[in-house]
């Protein structure tokens, strides 16, 4: 795996780098955004992380013009900033996930294999996985009526099998918007739907990652 890292601030970069590269992820470091951009628009990465405040080019416009040159490679964006606005901001321009720093090693490491594991472009009123079906149009999982926020969750997980979702992700996909940032409101509603799993006598399941997130899984023995 081929990682492009984009950082200006260097001690910290090459400790990452440092970091990951002891989990066996080869990367290569940017420090600022012009360098940025010239190496992501090669195409030749499993995942690019970008901070968002470089200079001479932000990691914002970096992921802009990456998006409209057509390069699909997957981005984490990085930043300080809390701001629900500025995470939902950069998830609507095509980033595939958000960490706040200061962040853990093993956090970057695990979001950066779980984006790349994940399927891209899937987009359908009807979703399955497992023994589930997603009617999207109807509000429903196996015939069981949902709430508009449950569906999207649900179709983040079913779009995403097996693959770590962090919670930060989905407040600022689902919740952005709503300008709510409490991980109260995922928990109840990950509860609610864990109900509604064992209601349809489902066999997968919402395991919680704990101080990661949660994935879909139908592995028994998870």
């Amino acid at each position: 795996m081929r990682v492009l890292y984009v950082e200006d601030a260097v001690f910290l970069a090459e400790a990452v780098k440092h970091n990951l590269e002891k989990q066996g992820i080869t990367v290569d470091l940017a420090d600022n955004g012009a360098d940025g951009l010239e190496n992501a628009l090669k195409d030749i990465y499993d995942c690019v992380v970008l901070d968002i405040m470089l200079p001479k080019l932000s990691g914002t416009d970096i992921l802009k013009r990456m998006r409209e040159k057509n390069v699909q490679t997957p981005v984490i964006m990085l930043s300080a900033l809390s701001e629900v606005e500025t995470k939902i901001n950069h998830l609507d321009h095509g980033a595939d996930d958000y960490l706040a720093k200061p962040f853990k090693t093993a956090e970057l490491v695990a979001r950066i294999k779980a984006i790349v594991r994940r399927p891209k472009n899937i987009d359908t009123s009807n979703l399955t996985y497992s023994d589930l079906t997603l009617d999207k149009t109807n509000a429903t999982l196996n015939g069981e009526q949902l709430t508009a926020k449950e569906v999207e969750i649900v179709t983040e997980f079913i779009k995403n099998p097996e693959n770590l979702i962090g919670k930060e992700y989905l407040l600022a996909k689902i919740w952005g918007e709503d300008n709510v940032c409490d991980d109260n409101y995922i928990e109840t509603y990950i509860s609610r739907l864990r109900k509604t799993f064992k209601k349809i006598h489902s066999k997968a399941k919402i395991v919680t990652i704990r101080g990661l997130g949660y994935k879909l899984t139908s592995k028994a023995d998870v």
